[in-house]
C-alpha cells in the first residue's frame, strides 16, 4: 500500500497477537497499524478456517448471464449478498439511491447511481434477466436491494466501448477476484476534516476491500471440469518466482562528500525513509521494468485538469514532497488502477508555481483522467536517469529488470534481483532506511547476509461464482446456511 507510512512492521510468521502500550513511550503510526493488521488477520484467519477457500450464506454473488441481444451486449448480473474469499468478507450490496430535491414541487427527481464514479459512467448497453430486476433476497428472505452487472461493478471499470471488456461468445468461467486497497484523501475527499483547513495535510486513510468478477476462458481440454482448471490456473497466477534482496553499502569516494552523517555508516541518506521497489512492467529478465521511491510511492497530487500541461490541486505541503524539473511521474485515477493498466512514465519538464501547473515530457493516455469522478492524480518515483557507466537502463521511464547483480538506488541502498524470476505488474517491496544506525532493516542470515523475499503484495485472492455454457449460468459457489436458520 503505498501509504505515508514510517514503517511497515506486521510480520505473520511471528505470531504476535497483539500491540501492547508501555508507559511514557512513544506512540508511531507503525504500531498502530500492526495492530489493526493483527486483528484483520485473525479475523480472516479465523472465518478461512471454518468456511474454507470460499463460502457464503445465501444468495450473495450469485450470477445470471444475459445473452447478447439487438443493440445490447451480453452481461452478467451479480445477487447482492456477502461471500468469503480465503476468509475475507466481500459484499455486493447496492445501495438505493437517495432522491434529489425538486424545487418544483413534484415527485423527487432520481439520484441514480450511488457509485462516484457513476456520473461517468455511459448508459449500460446490456440486458438483465427478468428474475434480476426487481433485486434478489437476503439470507433471511427480505429483499436485498437491486443488483450489479458485470458493466457496472464498482471496482472493475468495465467499459462497452472496449472490444476487450465483452464478455467470450463461447463458454467460460466468471470468478471473482478480491484485494485490499488503500483509500487516501486522494480517493475519498470526505476523509479529509475541513476544519483543518486546506494547509494541513490529510489525517488516516482506510483499506478497502475491492472485488470485480471477470471471465475465464478454458481451452476445449479443460471444459470438462472448469471448477479444477480453474484452481490450476489461480495456483499459476498466484505463484511469486521472483525474489529480492536490499541492504545498504557504503558508496565508494564517500570521503568526497559533506559529511551529513557518520564516516562509516553505510545508508548516506540525510533523512530516515521507507523504500518501496514495484515491479512497472512484468515477464522475465529482459522486458520486465521497476519504480522506486522514497517515500513507500506515497507523494500523490490530485489533478484538475490534464494535457501535457497538467493542473495540480495543490502543490506538496514541502520541497521533499513537491515536483522538481526531471522527476518520473505516473498518471493514473481510478479506473486505470481497477484495471490494472500500466502506462509509460512520464517526465517533468517544467514546473509553473504560481499556476500550480506542470508540464510533462508527452501528454498522458487520452483513457486516464479525464473524468474528475475517477479521482485522477500523479503519483511520483524516485529513480533519475544517470549518464555514468554501469547505471541502470530507463525504459519508459522505469528501470529495467538486471538479474543476480547488486543494484545502486541511492544513498548507499542496493537492491538485488534474483535469477529467473518471472515478475508481475504492481508486485513490491518495501524496507525502511535509518541514519541512527546507517543501515536498511532487512532480514539477513547468520552470517549477515540479506535473504532474498517473496514480493509483500498485490495479495489477490480468488473464487469462481458460475460456468457459462449455452447461455446457461451453473453456479459453482459453496452456500451455507446460518447456525440459526
Amino acid at each position: 500500500m503505498h501509504g505515508d507510512f514510517s514503517r511497515l512492521t506486521y510480520r505473520p510468521q511471528e505470531h504476535y497477537a497483539a500491540v501492547v502500550s508501555q508507559q511514557g513511550r512513544v506512540l508511531l503510526d507503525a504500531e498502530s497499524n500492526e495492530q489493526a493488521q493483527l486483528g484483520l488477520s485473525a479475523d480472516r484467519s479465523l472465518a478461512a478456517d471454518l468456511i474454507g477457500r470460499h463460502g457464503g450464506p445465501g444468495d450473495g454473488f450469485r450470477i445470471e448471464y444475459g445473452a447478447e441481444s439487438e443493440g445490447e451486449k451480453a452481461s452478467l448480473t451479480i445477487a447482492p449478498g456477502r461471500y468469503y474469499v480465503d476468509g475475507i468478507a466481500v459484499d455486493a450490496t447496492r445501495p438505493e439511491p437517495l432522491p434529489a430535491v425538486d424545487e418544483c414541487g413534484g415527485r423527487p427527481a432520481d439520484a441514480g447511481h450511488a457509485h462516484p464514479d457513476a456520473a461517468a459512467k455511459k448508459p449500460v448497453a446490456a440486458k438483465k434477466p427478468a428474475s434480476a430486476k426487481a433485486g434478489a433476497r437476503a439470507v433471511d428472505g427480505t429483499e436485498a436491494g437491486p443488483v450489479w452487472t458485470y458493466w457496472d461493478q464498482p471496482y472493475a471499470h468495465r467499459d462497452v466501448e472496449r472490444d476487450d471488456d465483452e464478455l467470450p461468445s463461447g463458454p467460460f468461467l466468471a470468478y471473482l477476484r478480491v484485494h485490499d486497497r488503500l483509500v487516501t484523501a486522494v480517493q475519498d475527499p470526505l476523509l479529509r476534516e475541513t476544519a483543518l483547513g486546506a494547509a494541513l495535510p490529510d489525517t488516516t486513510a482506510r483499506v478497502r476491500v475491492d472485488w470485480e468478477v471477470l471471465p475465464l476462458e478454458l481451452g476445449e481440454d479443460q471444459r470438462c471440469d472448469p471448477a479444477g482448471a480453474f484452481d490450476a490456473w489461480v495456483a499459476a497466477q498466484q505463484d511469486r518466482t521472483c525474489r529480492l534482496a536490499a541492504r545498504a553499502e557504503r558508496p565508494a569516494r564517500v570521503e568526497n562528500d559533506p559529511c551529513l552523517v557518520a564516516p562509516d555508516a553505510r545508508y548516506r541518506g540525510p533523512e530516515n525513509q521507507l523504500y518501496r521497489v514495484e515491479i512497472h512492467r512484468g515477464g522475465e529478465v529482459g522486458e520486465a521494468s521497476y519504480k522506486w521511491s522514497r517515500e513507500n510511492g506515497s507523494v500523490v497530487l490530485p489533478l484538475t485538469a490534464i494535457g501535457e500541461w497538467v493542473t495540480l490541486e495543490a502543490l506538496g505541503r514541502d520541497d521533499k514532497l513537491d515536483l522538481d524539473v526531471g522527476d518520473f511521474v505516473e498518471v493514473c485515477d481510478d479506473a486505470s488502477v481497477g484495471r490494472g493498466e500500466i502506462f509509460d512514465l512520464l517526465q517533468v519538464v517544467e514546473v509553473d508555481l504560481a499556476g500550480r501547473r506542470v508540464r510533462l515530457s508527452a501528454e498522458p493516455d487520452g483513457t486516464v483522467g479525464r473524468q474528475p469522478g475517477r479521482h485522477p492524480y500523479l503519483r511520483r518515483w524516485d529513480q533519475l536517469e544517470s549518464r555514468r557507466r554501469g547505471a541502470p537502463r530507463l525504459e519508459g521511464g522505469a528501470v529495467k529488470v538486471v538479474e543476480g547483480e547488486w543494484i545502486d538506488l541511492e544513498d548507499g541502498v542496493q537492491v538485488y534481483f534474483a535469477p529467473c524470476g518471472r515478475y508481475v505488474s504492481g508486485d513490491y517491496w518495501t524496507f525502511a532506511a535509518r541514519t541512527v544506525t546507517g543501515a536498511v532493516e532487512w532480514p539477513t542470515d547468520a552470517g549477515g547476509r540479506p535473504l532474498l523475499a517473496r514480493p509483500a503484495g498485490v495479495a489477490y485472492h480468488y473464487a469462481p461464482l458460475a460456468w457459462i455454457n449455452d447461455g446457461q449460468a451453473q453456479d459453482l459457489r459453496k452456500v451455507f446456511g446460518q447456525l440459526t436458520a
